[in-house]
This record gives structure tokens, sequence and C-alpha cells, in this order.
């Protein structure tokens, strides 16, 4: 089992857990993914996701690289390697629930566009980043650079494409690659889990609107603000500010 799930209160984590190749994600295991996730926006108990190593080490050191080589005269494969790595990213990027990416060690290639598709990344002070196609001759997916460059701006997207170097937690969080350096998630997902569920399920789409180029109100925003007010969040987050205490958000 080269991914697996576990469930953790309102938490889900997805454990990467082919420690013996330093994570690196075959074409078995970006299939599977996409599988994995519908497990868990089918249960209705989850408000969180945490991408993890099963591990402490590497996140994830990228593609297989000999998996690659074996097939790179295969057309067929490539196509379908491609097609199923564009999958996961778009619907990693695009998950009902908010994410994030925990970061021990290297996360390299395609393992930081797992991270970069995820909505935050916290890392350790161990944590290595890069993205390294142009020591490879490849070509990064363009949803991959268009994730990386909405985090850090394109000059920075360009350095890290152009150079694949691997850049340290300090840096990576002095640019924007990620939010966070600590030892665990834990109390960037309690916060979350703090939260109103409404109000952060519709937000993230607020985000991904405004990412994909939205820049004003339509009808659906609009009636989405409006209907807020009527909901059961609202009544709770509102009664427990005048009660001035912790709300206790239901789904």
């Amino acid at each position: 089992m080269t991914l697996r799930l576990e469930i953790e209160g309102q938490t889900a984590h997805l454990l990467i857990d082919r420690a013996d190749k330093r994570n690196a994600f075959n074409m078995e295991m970006w299939q599977q993914l996409p599988s994995l996730l519908r497990q868990i926006a089918a249960n209705d108990r989850l408000r969180l996701l945490i991408l993890r190593a099963a591990e402490p080490g590497p996140f994830c050191a990228g593609a297989d690289i000999k998996e690659l080589l074996a097939n790179k005269d295969d057309p067929q494969w490539r196509a379908a390697n491609q097609a199923a790595i564009n999958r996961v990213q778009h619907e990693l990027a695009r998950f009902i629930l908010p994410t994030i990416a925990f970061v021990e060690g290297d996360c390299v290639g395609g393992g930081c566009g797992l991270a970069l598709a995820c909505d935050l990344r916290v890392a350790t002070a161990k944590a290595r980043f890069g993205i390294t196609p142009a020591k490879l001759g490849l070509v990064y997916p363009l949803h991959d650079v268009k994730l990386l460059t909405d985090l850090v701006g394109p000059g920075q997207a360009k350095r890290i494409l152009y150079t694949g170097s691997l850049l340290d937690a300090d840096e990576a969080q002095r640019i924007g690659l990620i939010e966070m350096i600590a030892d665990e998630p834990a109390e960037l997902a309690e916060a979350i889990l703090a939260a109103s569920p409404h109000s952060i399920k519709e937000t993230k789409k607020f985000v991904r609107r405004v990412l994909d180029g939205q820049v004003e109100d339509d009808e659906a925003t609009l009636r989405i603000f409006g209907e807020a007010f009527t909901l059961s969040d609202f009544a709770e987050g509102t009664s427990a500010f005048v009660e001035k205490r912790k709300p206790e958000f239901g789904k």
C-alpha cells in the first residue's frame, strides 16, 4: 500500500507511504489518489484533509524516475501518466474540504506540485522544496506552473523552475511558497476546525474563482453572501460572540 487513509476525529490524514523510494509517486499512486479523495468527500463527519508522509522524512521526491525511464518510449503510457497527474492536481486543488500539506523533508518535483495543490503548506525547519524538470529536460505541467505562480509570483516562479534549486524552509516561507514553519500542523488544523464549515467551504470556492480570473460578484456569489445570514452557522457564531464563548459549529 503506497497511499493510505487514516481518520482522526474530523480530520482525514492522507499518508504517502513509500519511504523506501523517498515517497516518489508512480502511476499506480496517481491513479489511486482520486478514489481516496472521493472516499474522504463522502464522509460527512470530516472537515479537514492533511496530506503528509506516513513516516518522518521526505514528503515526496517527485515522480518515480525509474518508471518514467522504463516507459519513455511508450506514448500511450506517457499520455495515461500525464492524464493521471493532471487529474490529481486538478481535483486536489478544488477539493471540497480545506487541505493542508505537512512537509517534514524533501518536497521535490511532482511532490512539490501536490503541496502546491493544497490550500495551505506547513513545513518543519528541515524541509526543502524544489521543482527540477529543467535538470531532466522535462517541462512542468501548465496547471502546476499556475499554482506556483499564484503563490510566489512570476519572478520567483521562474527562478524556481529555471534553476531547479532546492529552497530551505526559511526561504520558502519568505517568498510565500509555504505559510508556516512548525513541528506539526496541529495548531493550524485546530483553528480551521474551530471555524464555520460553511464559511470555509464557500470562501474556498471564492478564492478559486479569483485565482481563475473572476474579479466581480455575479448572481451566484451575491446569493451565497446573502444566504449566509439565514443559516445555522451565522446564528451560532453571533450567539457565541454575544455570549462571549467559543462557537460550536455543526457540519
